[in-house]
């Protein structure tokens, strides 16, 4: 590990030889570009926390399968593929050999052809064998279809058949592709529901591929699931068995995931034997500015200003650079301002060859920026994810991530786009002013040491069972024999209330959909009807909000934000689910301010730590938005707050909860004022943390905390799941406590600031405004009950001192996967 001086964003390109023009040999490799940045950086300003050398893995190559045809071999041949690497022999020959197998190695591993090279193989031994393919974006499930066209024999003829399908291609791709390209939203609303017009193709399923499988996860991935348990079923019923082969990103236990996810067992491929060049791999966390925020809490510089200035002085030496942002409007705001730095430098040359790239652009334009991009016209784009998955741009010196993308996948994925050219590259992490970001800007071996979340879903969550019984019953009467791949005891619980609510009817030979058409399930819905956003001038649907969402996003007063353009709400009609709005650009944004209570209807699993008591469990949530504030654009700083009129909504869900006894209070050391503030900063870095563990994000998460909850008599702390019926995220929680907890409490310890901050307890959805908080109290609970966890017998194996906030210098060379 080297840690090397810190650097300035936007600091003109160094006068010690290093290229201005961007073109002649090309930008020096990644170490040297990273100290090339930093060199003109003031010693007290140290934004880089470390820099870690990602090495060299060597190619590992296998003959090919001997089962793999001549004309198959020289397509690939004749496209560069020599020899394929033994990862993709490996999981190559599990699925010929009829094995369920999900391959998680890492970006540009070429996991596409460990799945074309049995598909395409047994379409060429059965001409009436067929192929259904599964990508969760359009966008990559294009680029694939291009692909497999071109290795494919004519009579494969592979075709899309999605939403951006013309009605008069439908028919023709189901009665003569044999490679269909679609996603699990049309397989769920287009071709299960209509498997009658589909048997022909159902019966000659050979191989069903699904992509990037650890995008499917919470609610979304829950439903999916359940969607892919329908496509077993009704294949079963016409005579076929396929195989399905799943690709990955690296994520913990991606057999367990992919078993959860298909229903059944899937084997795991993860030694990676695609070469990768090497990388110089930088966090850097902006350092603490003058300005302050809510409660008077220091405030970072921006990441987005960092990237902004990273992405101009990357380009200015040449290097070709992607900025992966959060957000659609920050992927414009990060090119605008990069352009700007260079223009202020005299670089006119160079300002029309930074771009943005997000969703909601024209294909045409994806694919001229795509090219342009490859080609080395564009040498400097901000984008958000749409450019993570599946889009072939080889050549890349550096990528800039501007926050935390939610899972170590997705950072891996990004960071990968990097070094295509077998040159080594440079990714610079740039932390946001958020508690999981800090943290992993101080503890490299979260990031550098293994894959520490794991991909998580709920297949027996009740709001997504029920509606995919009923779904399943639609498409074809449920039998006993059907019910133990939908969860056996919770599908029959669940078929018996919808028997009792008149949604399906129980006979002799099983359960029958009783209502009109076909049962309407959104998989991507988290509960509620969808709110129209309406321009009020001109009566244009300008978009939806979940419902979910809608009270504290498009409420009377809101700031509302629409492909970079950015309206304020007239008037939100709850019983209508519209909100009217109008165009203006104010120097303030909205936060909503809501009151949550909570009631605990179950407890499932509890575990006694002594004076602590941990629990995971069912919860009712109330909660209602009563107020929100206008915050200034880039302090944060609150300019007014006004009262709203909004009915409560409830939300039954699941929780993981923490209760504390008066004995706990009192090792804690905290006193009747000084204990709400204590749990109420524990439970908000809590809540920020979990992302590390689980797949989800902190908006998908809520919580609570008091000195004295009504359903134990104790001082508790709650963090709930955000989606009806719960999503999985806190029964991971729960599973692994000691490790949330310890990368909780190293966090909130080593923050900078004195009383807390964005960076540690205080969080951008309190409903509470963030009062009252006391960050020194937390870091005593959470003591307490880190001593409670050690003091019953759960000591951490040697993996988990990758989360316990200890020195993290010279972690061991983890198996990284570029």
């Amino acid at each position: 590990m080297t840690t090397l001086s810190p650097g300035r964003p936007g600091a003109p390109a160094a006068t010690d030889g290093t290229p201005r023009t961007g073109n002649a040999g090309g930008p020096p490799p990644g170490a040297e570009l990273l100290e090339s940045l930093l060199a003109a950086t003031a010693e007290e300003d140290r934004p880089v926390t470390h820099v870690h050398s990602v090495p060299v893995r060597e190619r590992r190559v296998l003959p090919w399968p001997e089962w793999v045809g001549a004309p198959l071999r020289e397509r690939l041949q004749e496209r560069g593929v020599a020899s394929p690497y033994a990862h993709q022999v490996e999981a190559a020959q599990l699925a010929h050999d009829g094995r369920h197998v999900v391959v998680a190695t890492g970006t540009a591993s070429g996991k596409s052809l460990a799945y074309q090279l049995p598909a395409l193989s047994r379409l060429a031994e059965d001409p009436r064998a067929c192929v259904l393919y599964l990508a969760p974006t359009k966008a990559l499930a294009r680029d694939q279809l291009a692909a497999v066209a071109e290795l494919a024999d004519p009579s494969v003829r592979p075709a899309a058949y999605d939403g951006d399908t013309p009605g008069e291609e439908r028919d023709w791709v189901r009665r003569h592709s044999r490679w269909i390209v679609t996603n699990p939203d049309m397989l769920h609303r287009g071709i299960l529901p209509a498997h009658q017009k589909w048997s022909s193709t159902l019966r000659r399923v050979a191989y069903v591929v699904i992509d990037e499988c650890h995008a499917y996860r919470g609610v979304f991935g829950s439903h999916v699931g359940h969607v892919l348990r329908r496509l077993r079923r009704i294949c079963r019923r016409y005579g076929a068995e396929p195989v399905f082969v799943l690709a990955s990103a690296t994520v913990a236990e991606p057999a367990e995931a992919a078993s959860r996810l298909v229903g059944e067992p899937v084997v795991a491929v993860t030694d990676d034997g695609s070469p990768r060049p090497g990388a110089t791999f930088a966090l850097w966390e902006p350092p603490l500015t003058e300005h302050t925020g809510e409660r008077g809490a220091p405030l970072r510089r921006s990441a987005a200003a960092d990237a902004a200035g990273l992405l101009a002085d990357l380009v200015e030496r040449g290097a070709r650079t992607l900025a992966f942002v959060r957000s659609r409007r920050s992927a414009e705001s990060v090119a605008d301002q990069a352009r700007r730095l260079l223009r202020d430098r005299g670089r006119d040359d160079l300002v029309r060859r930074v771009d943005s790239y997000r969703g909601g652009y024209l294909p045409e334009e994806r694919r001229e920026l795509e090219r342009s991009l490859s080609e080395g016209d564009l040498l400097g784009v901000a984008t958000t994810n749409a450019l993570e998955l599946g889009i072939d741009i080889a050549g890349l010196d550096a990528v800039v991530l501007a926050g935390y993308p939610g899972t170590l996948a997705s950072l891996w994925q990004q960071a990968g786009r990097a070094g295509r050219a077998q040159r080594e590259s440079l990714v610079v992490f740039v932390a946001r002013d958020d508690p999981l970001d800090h943290y992993l800007a101080h503890h490299p071996r979260a990031v550098f040491g293994r894959a520490i979340e794991a991909t998580v879903t709920d297949p027996a969550n009740p709001y997504v069972l029920g509606p995919q019984l009923c779904c399943a019953a639609a498409e074809l009467p449920l039998v006993p024999a059907d019910l133990p791949d939908f969860g056996g005891p919770a599908a029959e619980a669940a078929l018996e209330q919808l028997v009792a609510d008149g949604q399906l009817r129980k006979r002799p030979a099983g359960w029958y959909w009783a209502g009109r058409g076909r049962p309407d399930v959104d998989i991507r819905g988290s509960g509620g009807e969808p709110v129209a956003i309406i321009e009020g001038a001109t009566g244009r649907l300008l978009g939806t909000v979940d419902g979910g969402a809608a009270h504290a996003t498009v409420h009377e007063g809101a700031l509302y934000v629409h492909r970079g353009e950015t309206f304020v709400v007239d008037e939100f009609d709850v019983e209508d689910a519209c909100a009217a709005v109008h165009p203006e650009s104010p120097e303030w944004t909205t936060v909503a301010q809501d009151v949550t209570d909570l009631s605990i209807v179950s407890s499932d699993r509890s575990q006694r730590l002594g004076t602590v008591t941990a629990h995971t469990g069912v919860v009712d949530v109330t909660n209602q938005v009563v107020a929100y504030q206008r915050r200034r654009l880039g302090t944060g700083e609150v300019l007014a707050e006004f009262p709203l009129d909004l009915p409560a909504r409830q939300l039954r869900t699941r929780a993981v909860w923490l209760t504390l006894s008066d004995r706990a209070v009192e090792r804690a050391e905290l006193d009747e004022v000084a204990l709400p503030g204590s749990l109420h900063a524990a439970e908000h870095a809590a809540i920020g943390i979990l992302p590390l563990l689980a797949t989800c994000d902190r908006w998908d998460l809520g919580g609570l905390s008091t000195a004295l909850h009504p359903d134990t008599g104790t001082a508790a702390i709650f963090v709930y799941d955000g989606h009806p019926g719960g999503a999985g995220f806190s029964d991971r929680g729960f599973d692994v406590l000691r490790e949330w907890l310890q990368a909780t409490r190293a966090t909130v310890a080593s923050c900078e600031c004195e009383s807390g901050c964005p960076s540690c307890v205080q969080s951008p959805k309190c409903g509470n405004g963030n009062d009252p908080l006391d960050k020194a109290g937390a870091v005593r609970v959470l003591d307490v009950v880190l001593d409670e966890l050690a003091a019953a017998g759960d000591r951490p194996a040697a993996s988990e001192a990758v989360l316990d906030g200890r020195d993290a210098a010279d972690p061991p060379e983890p198996d990284l996967v570029f």
